[in-house]
């Protein structure tokens, strides 16, 4: 049976926004599969006389162009002329101001199920700005593609930042209905507000259901491959090593000019989602894992390959790299040489414990 993101399901929840003035969090994955063409959800909901206010817009923007980390503006939309607010701007979480004529919210980004994507720390302050607010917040479920195992270290209290807000492992295996339950049942929104909270669910869908994306979540995940392989790449992307970005194998390559030279090279150059990628215009030598099968754990082999290879082992790791890692202690194992199984069994205690907590809002099978 075919799968249904939430936002297919729109006789679930249209009676919610009917008659009422709505805000909607989206971008440029928040389709709706129409006769075998794909619209967007705010065209989608305009054509049913939902009365849309504002739209606003995470990483990447509402059209998914901007580079990882780059601010986006307000602006309004060319197509439906409506007011885009920006939470990756100035302002991460909305304002009272902005949320000011919003009598319900929508919420409806496609996840890839990783702690440091920030899709979720969004979710958490909108989540925090409409119980403050008293708005109620409809999540619209999709599917997450990495959402078939668990695994990684999980985020220490003292790393918390945009890029991990809850004590939660690099992989957590839930939907973003799912989790926006967690961050509801868990108090973590301040003084333990509680969201008006109504998640829409999925259609014919459990954990292990394989899901490809209609399109890019954002713009250096361009395939079903990358998105695979990136809960493992991107702890090299805080190190000097080059992860693809300004090529089209994003998230599927890694490499560094002080590599051994290998029958395997790439240059990086500017392109869509990386006008200033790392290495830009020089030879990287490494390795092409865009034929590697999909991994059902975090590879931690090719950080370590990647670390025992660079002849400059105090330069090999950058500012950040704790923060993607969530905890202190692997840069410290790495620097110890300690091997892969002892890194990942230090790893089981908080695992096994964070299962129990997640078994607990779980959905779907």
């Amino acid at each position: 049976m075919q799968v249904l993101p939430g936002a297919e399901n729109l006789n679930e929840y249209r009676s919610l926004l009917s008659g009422k003035r709505v805000g909607v969090v989206a971008h440029q994955a928040s389709l709706i599969s129409k006769e075998k063409k794909t619209i967007h959800l705010v065209d989608a909901l305009l054509n049913h006389d939902i009365h849309i206010q504002k739209v606003f817009a995470p990483e990447h923007g509402f059209r998914g162009t901007a580079d990882a980390g780059e601010k986006i503006k307000n602006q309004i939309d060319p197509k439906t002329k409506l007011p885009i607010i920006s939470l990756y701007g100035d302002n991460r979480k909305p304002t009272a101001e902005q949320l000011e004529g919003i009598d319900i919210m929508v919420f409806d980004l496609q996840d890839v199920g990783v702690r440091f994507y920030t899709y979720l720390s969004t979710l958490h302050y909108v989540m925090e700005a409409c119980a403050e607010n008293r708005i109620p917040l409809v999540v619209l479920d999709r599917p997450n593609p990495n959402a078939h195992y668990v695994d990684g270290p999980v985020l220490d209290q003292e790393h918390t930042s945009f890029v991990g807000m809850h004590p939660v492992p690099i992989v957590y295996g839930m939907t973003i209905g799912e989790y926006a339950q967690m961050i509801n049942g868990e108090k973590w929104l301040d003084q333990e507000l509680n969201c008006d909270l109504t998640v829409i669910p999925i259609q014919n869908y459990s954990h292990n259901t394989v899901y490809t994306l209609a399109v890019r979540p954002s713009p250096n995940l361009p395939n079903a491959k990358s998105i695979a392989l990136y809960p493992s790449l991107c702890l090299l992307e805080p190190t000097v090593i080059s992860v693809g970005r300004g090529t089209s194998k994003q998230f599927q390559i890694y490499g560094h000019p002080k590599f051994s030279k290998t029958d395997f090279s790439f240059t990086p150059q500017s392109n869509f989602g990386s006008k200033y990628p790392k290495h830009q215009g020089q030879i990287c030598y490494g390795k092409d894992l865009s034929e590697t099968e999909s991994p059902n754990k975090i590879e931690l082999k090719w950080l370590l390959n990647a670390y025992a290879e660079f002849p400059q082992k105090d330069s090999f790791f950058l500012k950040g790299f704790e923060r993607i890692a969530g905890v202190s202690s692997l840069l410290k194992q790495i620097e110890a040489g300690e091997k892969e199984n002892t890194i990942r069994d230090s790893w089981l205690e908080n695992l096994e414990t964070f299962k129990k907590v997640r078994a607990n809002y779980l959905i779907y099978p």
